[in-house]
């Protein structure tokens, strides 16, 4: 089917932009928004839910204060293109993510509304949109949230939407893995490349998970090297934090995340 085109003056087909936050403007709340950049201006959407198709799922470094920044760029064909944009650690992007897992024809429109949660957290609800039941999977903090991404982005490939985006190569986990580490330790790129350069590829996804997983020793040593005298110490508590904790089952981002928690606290202590 052809889409008429109308002819005269219009706005530039550019993706409009939303963002998540739970946040009040002129004594009205509202959980997400757009935001006028000619203006420097915050435009809240009054709307909980967005109907459309899922056309592409992406996920962008965006640098802030001079670390990168990863969000997820959710995005929506619908009377316009929208562009969902929070971060991929939010609550809002998670629970996107499990429900979007269970979808396994993206050819027909969903809802994704916003709902609030506790302490100005906002969640996502995913309906199907011509029965109106919601999607549903029960939350897992666990959950390999890097291999949902690619799931989606794979399943997203194989369809045909109505005015659907080409969607990128989906990232390879290795590489995201790689990617959300480097950035939670703030690692510099820069010896990184370095690395991979010495194993003769480009990226990570090259490598077997051995080098993988050396690699992101190696980051996650660099960044303990000031919090202990010993560096056997930190490397012991890698090891039962770290380690003996993704082999019980943890999550790799959240283990190292409590790891870092604990050397800071000892090296509070300490001083």
């Amino acid at each position: 089917m052809t889409n008429e085109i109308k002819l005269g003056f219009c706005n530039p087909p550019e993706p409009i932009y939303l963002y998540v936050k739970n946040g009040e403007s002129s004594g009205e709340s509202f959980l997400w928004y757009h935001f006028n950049i000619d203006q420097d201006k915050t435009i809240p959407v009054q709307h909980r839910g967005l109907t459309g198709y899922l056309s592409e799922l992406r996920v962008t470094a965006k640098e802030f204060k001079g670390k990168d920044n990863l969000k997820l760029d959710i995005v929506v064909a619908a009377d316009e293109v929208y562009v969902i944009r929070t971060g991929i650690e939010t609550n809002f992007a998670k629970t996107f993510l499990l429900s979007a897992s269970l979808v396994q024809d993206f050819s027909k429109p969903l809802t994704i509304a916003v709902t609030s949660g506790e302490e100005n957290t906002v969640f996502c609800r995913l309906y199907d949109a011509a029965t109106k039941v919601r999607i549903r999977r029960e939350w897992n903090p666990n959950s390999d949230w890097a291999s949902l991404i690619t799931e989606i982005q794979l399943r997203l490939t194989g369809t045909s939407a109505p005015l659907s985006l080409t969607p990128e190569q989906p990232p390879h986990p290795q590489d995201m893995r790689v990617k959300q580490i480097r950035t939670l330790l703030n690692y510099p790129l820069d010896l990184v490349r370095e690395y991979l350069q010495f194993q003769d590829v480009d990226r990570p996804s090259l490598l077997p998970v051995s080098k993988i997983d050396s690699l992101v020793k190696t980051m996650c040593l660099a960044w303990a090297a000031d919090k202990f005298e010993n560096p056997d110490d930190a490397e012991s508590l890698y090891q039962k934090q770290v380690i003996d904790a993704i082999a019980s089952g943890a999550d790799e981002v959240a283990a190292i995340r409590s790891w870092m928690q604990q050397l800071t606290t000892v090296k509070a202590g300490v001083a």
